[in-house]
């Protein structure tokens, strides 16, 4: 089967450490062009890949099929249109849009064109995510009570990039979207929330911590990101009627990626030295306490289901659809911040 020609739409951090290595290791795509208005941080990573300086470049190519839009979050509503005005497909780094009514327009658009739109929501193939999933689907912990989960990071200075600066979109856009994609996975929309924004860096020109509170009848969901947690506790907390699951660490996989490990290699997506589980809880009868066992972490699935999708017709995994609906909740979650108040979901 032809390789799905494609084009990165830049090679910043998305590019070099995420798309250009997942789209390199899977064989059913090709890099053809990759867009760098001004460096060559590219050359030679993707042999037959040309560098181009213009974007036109891409889209003026018929034998691309897909484009990643993986640039500034500002631009990915005129990308990502312009790329389907070409009748090629797309994914777009998260976040989707800025507005969750620009998203709208680029699902009619994807609809009208009869391309495939997705974005790149990976986190969903974190490896503790994935045991997270597999332990609210057992019923292991009983009925859930308390989701709690944190994407914590220490720098405690304003770096010379567009997400720091005063027209970036701040942590909840960044970070959050992930947690909020990860939590309308798991429970679907929730009928209101609380959301609590802050600049707690010295100098910080936009939000770098928030504590979104996602309100569902039965159960709390806490979601927190900050930029000034030097030593983070768990990632995840979950207590139910019968017990409790702690997860610490992250996936390892963006380590890896960024030292050049090549995805899908032995022992990919697992490292019990950077991340861990424990569980203590009764279930069946049974007194479970003690390390629990991670499930393996992997991006490459993303694109496999990217590629079936175009090439065979499957189903998309990440849909547009659940993408505008992290945009819907972090829209609510600033509305709410800046009032002070609990927002109702419609």
């Amino acid at each position: 089967m032809k390789p799905i020609h494609t084009a990165l739409s830049s090679y910043g951090m998305s590019g070099l450490v995420f798309h250009g290595p997942l789209l390199e290791a899977h064989p059913g795509f090709k890099i053809t062009k990759i867009l760098e208005r001004n460096r060559n941080d590219s050359e030679g990573l993707h042999p037959g890949a040309e560098l181009v300086r213009d974007y036109q470049a891409i889209i003026d190519d018929p034998e691309i099929e897909l484009v990643v839009v993986n640039t500034p979050d500002h631009l990915h509503m005129d990308m990502a249109t312009r790329a389907m005005e070409a009748g090629k497909h797309v994914v777009v780094e998260k976040p989707f849009t800025l507005k969750a009514s620009d998203a709208e327009q680029l699902m009619d658009q994807a609809d009208q064109q009869g391309v495939i739109l997705s974005v790149f929501h990976n986190r969903r193939w974190d490896g503790v995510y994935l045991t997270v999933q597999e332990v609210i689907r057992s019923g292991k912990l009983g009925r859930l009570v308390d989701f709690e989960v944190h994407f914590d990071r220490f720098r405690n200075y304003v770096k010379e990039s567009w997400k720091d600066q005063a027209n970036g979109t701040g942590t909840l856009y960044n970070l959050g979207s992930h947690l909020v994609d990860q939590a309308l996975n798991l429970f679907g929309m929730p009928d209101r929330l609380f959301c609590d924004t802050r600049m707690l860096r010295d100098g910080a020109l936009t939000d770098d911590s928030y504590d979104l509170f996602l309100h569902y009848p039965g159960f709390k969901c806490m979601l927190r990101s900050s930029y000034l947690v030097k030593e983070p506790g768990p990632s995840f907390m979950l207590h139910g009627t019968e017990g409790s699951f702690l997860a610490w660490g992250t996936d390892p996989q963006e380590r890896d990626l960024k030292a050049g490990i090549v995805p899908g290699s032995k022992g990919w997506g697992v490292d019990p030295g950077f991340s861990h589980a424990k569980i203590h809880t009764d279930f069946n009868g049974e007194h479970l306490e003690g390390e629990y066992p991670l499930v393996p972490g992997n991006y490459l699935e993303y694109y496999d289901n990217v590629h079936d999708a175009i090439r065979k017709g499957t189903p998309l995994i990440v849909t547009p659809d659940q993408a505008r609906d992290v945009i819907r909740i972090i829209e609510a979650a600033y509305e709410s911040s800046r009032l002070g108040q609990v927002v109702t979901l419609k």
